[in-house]
């Protein structure tokens, strides 16, 4: 419930909504931490103004009253038993344009899916207005399952992926958004005329987003290679130097994906023994990176990675379908403190939800258990609730902004409701329940039903 009276505060603080109740987020990949009387208020600009970890209820009046220094008005926003925040998910990996293909040609080896399915659903991209339907469908589906930061590919159409930029930033989501670079090994109908044109379009994409988000602060473009199969080396020279000349920008790629797509590099780049070593000549390894899957890491690779502080996308969903059952080491990254956060791919999965990725990622690190013998324990709740969460946010470059709930943070968080007649089909919340029971019976058997409101920036964009 709402409290119906305003209460007055601080101008200085520039309070805007409060929030009074169970506030739970990750301090580390293996703690969350549970404030059943925690206290958060935002200000306009979306930045989380105050945080308290515990305040009984009588004194939360007071505490408004001691920073309160003239007018100014709030409404608290009351969460009671089964209620519950939770910072936004964070989805480091995904394929717009496949948002319309999701589930379709599973089974299939990834080379041959690509060519298949892939390529000639992503040339329908083509036409602007079947990606305005298509990309207001994607952001609208992915901000109602709680995602409130996106790293998107969009197809190699500019024109189509600047509309992904508009919608993203019209509808309030959090999104990275790059022009998928493709200049070779593709069918002649879904690839560019060579690297001169798609580096144009990427520029000019470029530019485009900075005119839409000057400060970079809801939208930012992404260097986005497809993999080094579908650039030649002329075109991945010049996305190097766009990356040298513009160093806040992130760079995704797929990397050590399937046994197929590997072998293939190293037959076009046979000059390069292993991905590390190509992506890092053309300039595209470093801190900024974002690495999708990761699956076949040799030793010197993960050092690299972990030396150059790249970050993986782990992608758990359309590994075991698309290629095989795909395990990728992530207890080894995390053992190496190398940053890793979840994706959902989209099309080479059945699903687009953080939460079913967090259910398929502990399968997944299950069976690795079982491969090793042990030596790579699978991963527990709080690791993967960080992953979605807070190692997202690092992975994205964005660890200083959003992922948890600090003060002059950015307000980016999920409302939960597990209770009530519209809480769908999520396990029964029992009187003896934990707060901490409680979420992990979101996590393993809620839905988006579960997921009342989405914040990005303090504002409200699913309701």
């Amino acid at each position: 419930m709402d409290d119906s009276s305003p209460v007055v505060v601080a101008r200085d603080l520039r309070l805007e909504q409060a929030f009074y109740g169970t506030i739970i987020h990750s301090v580390s990949p293996t703690e969350v931490r549970v404030f059943e009387k925690g206290l958060v208020m935002v200000g306009p600009d979306g930045k989380i103004a105050l945080f308290r970890e515990h305040v009984e209820k009588s004194q939360v009046a007071g505490i408004l009253a001691e920073f309160s220094t003239g007018a100014g008005s709030l409404r608290i926003r009351r969460l009671e038993r089964g209620q519950f925040l939770i910072p936004g998910f964070i989805d480091t990996h995904n394929h717009a344009p496949q948002w319309t293909q999701r589930g379709t040609g599973g089974g299939k080896m990834l080379l041959d899916w690509l060519d298949e399915i892939t390529f000639p659903h992503e040339a329908r991209f083509k036409d602007p207005e079947y990606a305005r339907k298509a990309y207001s469908s994607c952001v609208d589906g992915i901000l109602k399952q709680g995602t409130t930061t996106a790293s998107y590919y969009g197809s190699i159409h500019g024109e189509a992926t600047k509309i992904l930029a508009d919608i993203c930033f019209e509808k309030g989501q959090r999104a990275l958004v790059g022009k998928c670079n493709m200049d070779q090994n593709s069918p002649d109908f879904y690839q560019e005329a060579g690297a001169k044109d798609s580096l144009d379009a990427t520029e000019d994409f470029i530019s485009h987003v900075r005119k839409l988000d000057p400060a970079g602060r809801s939208v930012k473009p992404i260097i986005t290679p497809r993999f080094a199969i579908n650039c030649d080396r002329d075109l991945l020279t010049g996305l190097g130097k766009i990356a040298a000349a513009n160093p806040d920008l992130p760079i995704q790629t797929h990397f050590d994906e399937a046994e197929d797509a590997i072998q293939f590099t190293r037959e076009l780049f046979h000059e390069f023994s292993n991905e590390a070593d190509l992506y890092e000549k053309f300039g595209l390894l470093n801190e900024r990176s974002i690495l999708a899957h990761c699956i076949y890491l040799e030793d010197y690779e993960l050092q690299r990675i972990q030396e150059l502080k790249c970050g993986v996308a782990h992608c758990p969903v359309s590994n075991t379908m698309i290629g095989g059952f795909l395990a990728a080491p992530i207890r080894e990254y995390l053992r190496r403190g190398i940053k890793v956060g979840l994706g959902t791919d989209s099309g080479g999965g059945s699903s687009s939800s953080i939460i079913d990725v967090i259910r398929q990622a502990s399968v997944v690190s299950r069976a690795r258990e079982v491969a090793t013998d042990g030596a790579d324990p699978a991963l527990t709740l709080n690791e993967l609730f960080y992953l979605a969460t807070m190692g997202g946010a690092q992975v994205c470059g964005l660890a200083d902004k959003v992922g948890s709930f600090e003060e002059g943070k950015e307000f980016d968080a999920l409302e939960i409701h597990t209770l009530g007649p519209d809480a769908g089909i999520i396990a029964d919340v029992e009187e003896d329940d934990s707060a901490e029971y409680i979420l992990e019976k979101f996590l393993m058997t809620g839905d988006d039903r579960n997921i009342k409101k989405v914040y990005v920036r303090g504002r409200t964009v699913k309701s």
